[in-house]
């Protein structure tokens, strides 16, 4: 990655210029292909990944033929924070969610540039509080809200991270996603497009009116919006 290059992830956007120089040349474009999974479970993590473009999600693996999204990570953040931890292997399922493109580190360049005395484990650590805020505000909205504005929360969450409004999705990720059936998803998609909300066809969805979906969707959307400071 060029050393002059506006950096398009965050918390790389966010390090001091002399810093981010340094990091630079040790960055590896690498490209997001829907669908692929970063990490697995159990599996040593190689590499930090920093998204410039799409999404990162983490599944929980429920069973062998189920699992629940636990959160999402896009230009605002980077996955493989187990190793930041102290933790050498992943815990979730980090699969591809929206196709687009990061920027990575080798654990060991990542760990170096960790205790070199910088601004980035700082960084780092602000970032984990507002994905903290993500994972519990989601947990809690699972359990209390319905399913229709589940669905619109993490609609806005997913387009605010894609900066797009049109996006791959098949009904059974998204039942992955929101840990309910895909008659529950159809069913809440189907008022959404009724609503005009959206449309969705042959695994694409386009949000249509942005205003109205955030009026559909519950309060946990804006709350987890915040802790980004966005």
């Amino acid at each position: 990655m060029a050393e002059n290059t506006k950096p398009g992830n965050r918390l790389l956007a966010a390090l001091p210029r002399n810093e981010y120089r340094l990091l630079a040349p040790q960055l590896e474009k690498f490209e997001l292909v829907y669908n692929e999974n970063v990490y697995e479970p159990g599996a040593v993590i190689k590499h930090v990944y920093f998204p410039e473009s799409g999404i990162i999600s983490l599944l929980a693996r429920v069973d062998a033929g189920s699992s629940i999204e636990v959160g999402i990570v896009g230009s605002e953040g980077l996955a493989g924070l187990p190793v930041f931890l102290g933790v050498k292997t992943s815990g979730n399922v980090a699969v591809v969610q929206g196709a687009g493109t990061a920027q990575r580190l080798t654990t060991a360049k990542f760990l170096a540039a960790c205790s070199n005395g910088g601004k980035l484990p700082a960084i780092i650590q602000r970032f984990i509080h507002s994905l903290f805020i993500q994972i519990s505000q989601s947990a809690a909205c699972n359990r209390f809200h319905p399913i229709e504005e589940r669905l619109a929360r993490w609609l806005l969450m997913t387009q605010d991270r894609m900066h797009a409004d049109e996006f791959q999705i098949t009904q059974e990720f998204l039942s992955n996603m929101l840990g309910v059936r895909r008659e529950a998803v159809n069913k809440a998609a189907g008022d959404l497009q009724r609503q005009e909300l959206i449309a969705y066809q042959h695994g694409t969805l386009n949000i249509i009116n942005r205003k109205a979906l955030k009026q559909a969707a519950c309060p946990c959307y804006e709350t987890i919006r915040a802790a980004y400071g966005s």
